[in-house]
């Protein structure tokens, strides 16, 4: 069923799709064109709580836009460091194991606030807080807050949403 949805979606036209990552449900929501659920997925938010000055670790509320997307082609569980593929696999904990690393791994989508003063621009600029939506190791942790300041997903989950959004989709990060 769920890749007959997929396949369905992939033709639906949703380059007018919008993201709306709810961080009090810990859930990330994938809207179509006229604002209908398309699909859900759990999340993990920052465990430092939300907020929008750089070196803060908090997660930035408000209004972006997936400014980059990176990793098209690279193998599940792989691990990026400074966006770049470093060509080795992540070790997958699926306890609540909080590791002293905090990989990226499997697909990044780069977020760029769109609020002025707020998410964009001085101490506040999310693109420049290098805040993603990306995979994560720490499977375990998912449905809580952990992250460093982006959103974690499981690494399938962030492989299928990087196939169904393009650059430029909104993004909306609300309490």
């Amino acid at each position: 069923m769920r890749k007959y949805l997929l396949f369905l979606i992939a033709f639906s036209g949703l380059s007018s799709a919008e993201i709306l990552v709810d961080i009090s449900q810990q859930r990330l929501f994938l809207l179509d064109n006229r604002g209908d659920l398309v699909i859900s997925y759990p999340i993990s938010s920052s465990s430092y709580g939300e907020g929008q000055i750089e070196n803060s670790f908090k997660t930035p509320l408000g209004k972006h836009i997936i400014k980059e997307k990176i990793g098209a082609d690279a193998p599940k569980n792989i691990i990026f460091k400074e966006r770049i593929n470093t060509g080795k696999l992540a070790e997958i904990y699926h306890d609540d194991y909080d590791s002293e690393d905090d990989h990226v791994t499997s697909r990044i989508l780069w977020l760029e606030g769109t609020e002025e003063g707020f998410n964009k621009g001085g101490n506040v600029d999310s693109f420049y807080r290098y805040i993603y939506i990306h995979g994560t190791p720490e499977e375990g942790l998912i449905g809580e807050k952990a992250s460093h300041g982006c959103i974690r997903m499981f690494n399938q989950d962030v492989i299928e949403l990087f196939s169904l959004v393009e650059k430029g989709t909104k993004v909306n990060i609300v309490l």
